[in-house]
């Protein structure tokens, strides 16, 4: 329904410039950016539905669909009746904000339309815009790629915004503000300055290192500027990646024995029964995947099948299957049936599998699943076993412990995005920052002063790309496609 009202209103912006073609109008002059408008909120019925303009007619399409004519105050909500500007029939009473530029989410002249969330009336406002000559409607991500060109948030302060928008975890949510605040590009501005700096002697001695009024020592400050920049980079680059599996998720990979209650924790953990629970041994064949929040951290779980040998073909690359997904996870919850512990399956899963994971380094969680078919006394001071976890899926007793633990592991695996120096969350801020590095790497092997400088500059010039200074249409076009019609 609501692709249909936007595909109204666009005709209507259509129609609007087509009868307004020779004729005159008491619109403004419009220069070469048109302006914009879309419905910014959820779609869908709602309470009240946030409908908003960007650009040099926004006031006079305020004026244009609101009585009294005049402007509200600046940045003050007024109730004002809406009504289509052509028949004069009404359409809503709705708050209307006015933030006339450059103080503005866009640095345009902006206006809001707080209206009612029923379609008829998002339908009739959006229609109402669209015949309001000068206007036509938004393309995803307008006004905030206006934001940015219009240096109200750089490159990284948009990409924040972004991952905010789509954040589902408390984690990604934090992170996210982080960013949006623009810790990372202060932290790469920072940086720059260093660089401009270290720029500014090399080259200060190239032009004046045979007179006798430059300060000793010119060379040495920027050497001594550059190794520290080189030790905060490679100390950025060698994160494990931590703020890109913030942003997409951790591998959480779900293992054991059949029968152990692998699936029964998976169902536990995702809270929605994705597993089939049978107590024939062999259920799960293959991989199945579910991405859930674990302590407030994305992840991505899977459920793999029970490991154990001589079974047919297919629970066999079931169980092949599982193997390879041991070898891509971030972290692993090893699942053991507590009461169940001295059989040839749970041994054997304990001296393999746990054992040799465990060597590797390998993050795992060893998780003693049915503690509720314990006797009083528990395990018994008789069996030797790793650092675990008891849990009951059935009572869920157990559950808050196996949470703590999986926030702790996660926050190693993710990064802890409430404390530390900003995370790197996307491929291209690592490309940047290792082409920084490399470009530095250059400088400290030449001893060619001209070619020192360059290098210089081609650090810095990395770093101005990170945070969008001379970004290409291409990449500004890819980041700018992640949002929304209206944001």
């Amino acid at each position: 329904m609501w692709r249909e009202l936007w595909t109204l209103a666009a005709r209507a912006a259509r129609g609007s410039r087509r009868l307004c073609t020779g004729q005159s109008s008491r619109a403004p002059a419009f220069g070469s950016g048109a302006t914009i408008f879309a419905l910014s909120s959820g779609q869908g019925r709602c309470g009240i539905a946030v409908i908003r303009t960007s650009g040099p007619a926004s006031s006079h399409a305020l004026r244009s669909l609101t009585a009294p004519r005049d402007l509200p105050p600046a940045r003050s909500a007024s109730l004002r009746l809406l009504s289509d500007p052509h028949t004069g029939e009404p359409l809503d009473r709705a708050l209307v904000l006015w933030f006339p530029g450059p103080q503005s989410f866009t640095g345009e002249d902006c206006v809001e339309f707080h209206v009612h969330g029923g379609p008829a009336v998002v339908s009739g406002v959006l229609q109402a815009l669209g015949s309001v000559p000068g206007l036509r409607p938004a393309e995803a991500g307008e006004f905030t790629r206006r934001a940015f060109a219009h240096g109200k948030l750089s490159l990284t302060e948009v990409e924040g915004l972004a991952d905010l928008i789509h954040a589902e975890t408390e984690a990604q949510r934090r992170q996210a503000l982080r960013q949006l605040d623009g810790e990372l590009g202060q932290l790469c501005r920072s940086w720059a300055e260093t660089l401009t700096k270290a720029l500014a002697h090399v080259e200060a001695y190239i032009d004046f290192g045979e007179d006798d009024n430059l300060e000793d020592g010119v060379l040495e400050q920027a050497d001594s500027e550059v190794q520290g920049l080189v030790v905060a980079l490679d100390a950025h680059l060698r994160d494990a990646r931590r703020g890109q599996r913030l942003r997409s998720g951790a591998h959480v990979v779900v293992t054991g024995p059949p029968n152990a209650g692998k699936s029964s924790l998976v169902n536990l953990l995702s809270q929605k029964p994705v597993s089939i629970v049978s107590p024939e041994p062999g259920t799960t064949r293959d991989v199945l995947e579910i991405p859930v929040d674990l302590a407030g951290f994305p992840a991505l779980l899977s459920d793999t099948a029970g490991l154990r040998e001589g079974v047919g073909p297919v629970e066999q690359e079931g169980v092949r299957r599982a193997r390879e997904r041991l070898g891509q996870a971030d972290l692993i919850l090893a699942v053991l049936d507590a009461s169940d512990l001295t059989s040839p399956s749970s041994c054997n899963f304990l001296d393999t599998v746990v054992a040799l994971l465990g060597a590797q380094s390998q993050r795992l969680l060893l998780v003693l699943n049915k503690s509720d078919l314990l006797p009083p006394e528990g395990l018994g001071p008789s069996l030797d076993l790793p650092p675990h976890l008891l849990l009951s899926c059935l009572t869920r007793e157990g559950l808050d412990g196996l949470l703590e633990a999986l926030k702790k592991e996660l926050a190693a695996v993710c990064g802890d995005p409430s404390t530390g120096p900003p995370l790197l969350t996307r491929t291209r801020h690592r490309h940047h920052l290792q082409g920084c590095l490399d470009a530095l790497g250059h400088y400290n092997q030449t001893r060619d002063l001209a070619l020192a400088a360059e290098a210089l500059r081609v650090a810095r010039r990395h770093l101005s790309h990170l945070t969008g200074g001379g970004g290409t249409e291409e990449v500004l076009d890819i980041i700018f496609r992640d949002f929304c019609v209206g944001k």
